[in-house]
C-alpha cells in the first residue's frame, strides 16, 4: 500500500521550519517577519510557470479542468484542483498570495514562485547524455536561478540595493531533486547508477545557495527528500515480487535507503556551507523523518493518507 503526505501536514512541516528560522533570526537581531519569499522547485509548488513557459502550455493538464476547479474555479497553472501547499504556507507567513515568476505582475510581488512542474536540479544535458528523458517544459535549477537573477537585476539598480532587498527574504529550495532521482529510477537506471548522480545534484544545490548568499541572502531552507520508496507511483513502477524488498510499511527499502544517503550528503554539504558563511542562517528541512513518522502512525492505525 502506498502513502502520500496530506497537504495540511506539508504545510505544518513548512511552517515549523520557518518558525525555527524566524526564532533564530530574532536571536541574531534580524527583523521579522520576512518581507519577501522566494521559492525554487518543481510541480508541488508550481503555480503557473510551466504553462507560461512553453509555446503550447495550454495543452498541459494544469491548464485545463479539473485543475483549478476548487480554487479559483478555473485553471491557473497550479497542478492541483485547488490551493497548493505553498499557498497555505505563504498565507501562514502573512503573504496574501505567492505569484508565479512568469506572470505579468511578478516584479511587484513580495512572494514569488520560480518553480516549474516536474523540473530537476540538473540540466537537461546531464540526462540526455545518460539516455534519460525528461518533459520538454521542465526548467532546471540552474535556469530557475537565471530567472531569479534577471528578476533581481530588473528591480535593483546597484549591488547595495540588491543586498538590502535580500537581507530580509526567505529562500526555499526544493525538494526539487526528487525528480532527478525518480526520472532515473523509473527509466530503469539501477540504484547504483542513480547513487552516482547524487554528488552532482548536491553540488548544484549548494552552488545555488552559495550564489544567493553572495547576493545578500541571509536565510535559506534546503529541504531533504521525502521517503519516495513509499510513494504510489514508485511502488507501481518498481514493483517487486520479492517481499524482502519491502519494509513493514510496504515501502521499497532500496529507494528509501538511496534517499537517506542523498539526504545525509546534503546535510554534510550544508554544514560546510554554514562554516563558509557563519553569519547566514542555513537550515536543512527534514521532510524524510517528518513524513515517515506520519506514515508509520497511519500504518499502525490502518488508515491511508488522503492526497
Amino acid at each position: 500500500m502506498g502513502y502520500a503526505t496530506s497537504p495540511s501536514m506539508k504545510v505544518l512541516i513548512f511552517l515549523m521550519f520557518v518558525l525555527v528560522v524566524t526564532t533564530s533570526s530574532q536571536s541574531q537581531n534580524t527583523r521579522c517577519p520576512f518581507d519577501l519569499l522566494y521559492h525554487l522547485g518543481d510541480g508541488v509548488f508550481d503555480n503557473g510557470n510551466a504553462v507560461a513557459n512553453m509555446q503550447h502550455g495550454s495543452r498541459l493538464p494544469a491548464a485545463n479542468i479539473p485543475y483549478g476547479n476548487t480554487h479559483p474555479g478555473k485553471p491557473t497553472g497550479r497542478w492541483s484542483d485547488g490551493l497548493l501547499d505553498i499557498d497555505y504556507g505563504a498565507q501562514g507567513l502573512g503573504f496574501q498570495e505567492i505569484t508565479a515568476y512568469l506572470s505579468e505582475n511578478s516584479s511587484s510581488a513580495n512572494a514569488i514562485m520560480f518553480a516549474v512542474a516536474r523540473s530537476p536540479v540538473l540540466d537537461r544535458s546531464f540526462f540526455t547524455s545518460r539516455g534519460i528523458k525528461i518533459p520538454s517544459y521542465t526548467v532546471s535549477l540552474n535556469i530557475q536561478m537565471s530567472w531569479f537573477k534577471k528578476y533581481l537585476n530588473a528591480i535593483c539598480s546597484t549591488p547595495t540595493d540588491r543586498a538590502n532587498k535580500l537581507s530580509n527574504a526567505l529562500f526555499l529550495f526544493g525538494d526539487v531533486e526528487a525528480n532527478d532521482i525518480t526520472y532515473s529510477l523509473i527509466q530503469r537506471k539501477s540504484i547504483q547508477q542513480v547513487q552516482s548522480y547524487i554528488p552532482y545534484v548536491t553540488k548544484a544545490q549548494i552552488n545555488a545557495a552559495r550564489e544567493v548568499i553572495k547576493m545578500g541572502a541571509t536565510r535559506i531552507i534546503l529541504p531533504g527528500n521525502a521517503p519516495m520508496g513509499c510513494y504510489p507511483f514508485i511502488l507501481t513502477e518498481l514493483a517487486s515480487a520479492n517481499t524482502a524488498d519491502y519494509d513493514d510499511m510496504g515501502c521499497l527499502k532500496s529507494v528509501n535507503d538511496l534517499i537517506k544517503l542523498k539526504n545525509d550528503e546534503l546535510q554534510q554539504a550544508i554544514v560546510g556551507l554554514q562554516k563558509e558563511f557563519p553569519n547566514t542562517f542555513i537550515m536543512y528541512a527534514d521532510f524524510y523523518n517528518s513524513e515517515l513518522s506520519l506514515i508509520q502512525e497511519t500504518s499502525i492505525s490502518g488508515e491511508c493518507l488522503n492526497l
